[in-house]
């Protein structure tokens, strides 16, 4: 099931494992390259010696192509330059117009692959030249927007012209990269799909917390600005989408409280991050939820989804009338 998107990326299979942001993803990355997908690394609010030491330990793990994110919530000047300096296969980037920076990756040799959720923010990227466009659905997890997959996809294909689409939001199996292949997709970003492995590095109540959820235990936040890190110039407006829990629905429920208690609460949630436990405010995750059972090696999670994805596709013409 090899796509155009597999020669742009120097992949095997369809498959991008999405950026966690500031979560250490080192092992996660290099088993999904291993599998023959994209793994990812995000950069946000991480100090540059680490994201250093991170790129190096995952070139000892793997030499397949992996991406590097930067996002602009906010964007980092100086962990940029580095990845330029780094050169990996891939730079991911979104909530945010990169206007310059995708010349300045193709100067150094490095595909472009821009994540987009809305019709504006595709046509904007076809415009820079990306090498790919992600186009998530407002299912997803993390920062996004609010038009569903099943019409983003198709209409960012139409926009994108000869531009490989990915889709991303609302897929964690084999069905869901049919769908996507159906609706003009090349390949699909899995994120909470792959928090649910054993190689993430995020605590086992959140894993746990992902294999229990229904699809409306993923709700979007509404006092986000108030306690994530301020966009950067250029940066789009994004809603996070993530578990429920009872910070969550305490200022869901009051996100003008929320604003005017910003600072305490923006020192609140860094806390937490320094201390491993921002999934106890914050965990990050799609409605795919509904769709993971269980915790697997993000092989066996890469290689299910692909035989998933033939079976649905080969049930699909079975179905049809002859």
């Amino acid at each position: 099931m090899r796509t155009p998107l597999c020669d742009v990326l120097g992949i095997e299979v369809p498959i991008i494992c999405a950026p966690f942001g500031p979560w250490e993803q080192v092992e996660l990355a290099a088993a999904v390259c291993g599998a023959g997908g994209l793994g990812s690394l995000g950069t946000a609010v991480t100090p540059l010696p680490v994201l250093r030491a991170q790129w190096a330990r995952l070139r000892r793990l793997t030499d397949r192509p992996f991406a590097v994110n930067h996002t602009m919530r906010p964007f980092d000047a100086e962990a940029f330059e580095a990845t330029l300096a780094e050169r990996p296969a891939v730079i991911s980037f979104h909530i945010g117009d990169p206007g310059e920076l995708v010349g300045r990756a193709h100067e150094a040799g490095i595909r472009w692959v821009q994540q987009v959720f809305d019709l504006d923010q595709a046509r904007r990227a076809v415009e820079l030249a990306v090498d790919v466009i992600v186009a998530q659905g407002g299912e997803a997890g993390g920062n996004g927007g609010q038009i569903s997959t099943m019409v983003m996809v198709p209409a960012v294909v139409d926009i994108a012209g000869d531009i490989p689409v990915v889709a991303a939001g609302g897929i964690a199996d084999g069905r869901g990269l049919a769908a996507a292949l159906a609706l003009g997709a090349q390949g699909v970003a899995l994120g909470t799909r792959f928090l649910a492995s054993t190689e993430a590095a995020v605590a086992a109540d959140w894993k746990r917390a992902i294999v229990d959820a229904a699809p409306l235990d993923a709700v979007k936040v509404t006092f986000a600005d108030a306690v994530l890190p301020p966009l950067s110039s250029g940066g789009h407006p994004a809603t996070p989408r993530v578990l429920r829990t009872p910070f969550v629905d305490r200022w869901n429920a009051d996100p003008g409280g929320a604003a005017a208690a910003s600072t305490r609460l923006r020192g609140e949630v860094l806390d937490a991050l320094a201390a491993g436990r921002l999934h106890e405010y914050l965990p990050f995750t799609g409605q795919s939820a509904a769709l993971v059972h269980d915790v697997l090696p993000a092989r066996e999670i890469v290689e299910r989804v692909m035989a998933e994805a033939g079976e649905a596709l080969e049930g699909a013409l079975r179905r049809l009338p002859r």
